[in-house]
């Protein structure tokens, strides 16, 4: 790395440190799912929430957005939000001088740099899509106009493992295009005792700002410029291959359990993750640690466990884990 990437670097190990000591104001342990949606923001990846309600998902967020100096746009996902709800609308109107007509497009919240996607999979697949073409594209396409996003753009949707009922669930195409899927697990007893007595004192903290918006994409570039070893690349690779049923070098317990494997998408994800993680923590480029620390969240979504698993009870981390052990 050049002396100025080495700088940006240094720059950014301090930021996390700032960052994790700011949010530490207003949200009490999750530091792993912090780490991760870090990780995702500086790939410019977009993140997939799933945890039953009252975790501090939305809290988590706009804390984030705060701190980062972001615009931060809530959309509440509801059976009958219509596409143009999240993209925006255009309005036919009048000039009162010329009384001459014409159409005025009005931006939607979809037009903000962290978008929490509040319960994505309780809106139809046409509504889903809207959100998705923006977060493949980042930029959003009304009566023949294309209007980019500003960057950073970032969403993050959440979905309710309990609830299904009403639900439409995002299809494989679709969860494909997040880069992780977190799992938000309760807090511990100590946890939980804390966020009782903070939250049912007075006052709310004041956070301050500790990354600006043009820092963040300086990272965001900086990522892309990450040396990474040729074996940790064939790591990623082999262990993204490894979960591939038809493939002939793939474990036996993965032929019996998995109906799909995980694509190169998978591969990609796993390298430009590890590269943010070597950076946030400070080193100039990953390991073969730093790909096992992303597996599940990058992976568990991207596999499809057959009947065989189903059976067995036996879900697609518990798949996961094992094939990292074969793996070493």
């Amino acid at each position: 790395m050049i002396e100025k990437d080495l700088q940006l670097l240094q720059d950014l190990s301090k930021a996390r440190d700032r960052f994790f000591n700011e949010i530490g104001q207003a949200i009490i342990g999750q530091t792993t799912i912090l780490d991760h949606i870090l990780i995702a923001l500086i790939c410019k990846g977009h993140t997939l929430l799933v945890g039953v309600p009252g975790l501090a998902k939305t809290l988590m967020i706009k804390s984030m957005a705060d701190l980062l100096d972001l615009r931060f746009s809530r959309i509440q996902f509801t059976p009958d939000l219509m596409p143009s709800d999240i993209t925006g609308t255009e309005v036919l109107e009048e000039d009162q001088k010329t009384g001459k007509r014409d159409f005025r497009f009005f931006k939607g919240p979809v037009f903000g740099n962290i978008i929490l996607a509040d319960e994505i999979n309780r809106t139809p697949p046409k509504t889903q899509a809207a959100l998705l073409e923006a977060m493949q594209e980042h930029k959003v396409t009304a009566a023949g106009h294309s209007y980019v996003l500003e960057e950073p753009f970032f969403v993050l949707a959440t979905q309710n493992p309990i609830e299904q009922e009403g639900t439409y669930p995002l299809p494989e195409a679709q969860l494909d295009r997040f880069m992780f899927n977190i799992k938000i697990e309760y807090p511990t007893r100590a946890e939980e005792i804390a966020i009782v007595q903070a939250t049912t004192a007075g006052g709310e903290p004041k956070l301050s700002q500790v990354i600006s918006q043009a820092d963040i994409i300086a990272y965001q570039d900086l990522v892309r410029r990450v040396p990474v070893a040729e074996n940790v690349v064939e790591f990623a690779v082999d262990l993204v291959s490894a979960t591939r049923p038809d493939f002939e070098k793939a474990p036996d317990f993965i032929k019996e359990w998995l109906e799909w494997g995980a694509g190169p998408r998978a591969s990609q994800y796993l390298i430009l993750g590890a590269k943010a993680r070597a950076i946030l923590d400070g080193r100039p480029t990953p390991d073969i640690a730093d790909i096992k620390a992303l597996a599940l969240p990058v992976m568990r979504h991207r596999i499809i466990p057959n009947f065989n698993a189903e059976a067995e009870g036996l879900s697609t981390d518990d798949i996961l884990r094992k094939l990292l052990e074969v793996k070493g």
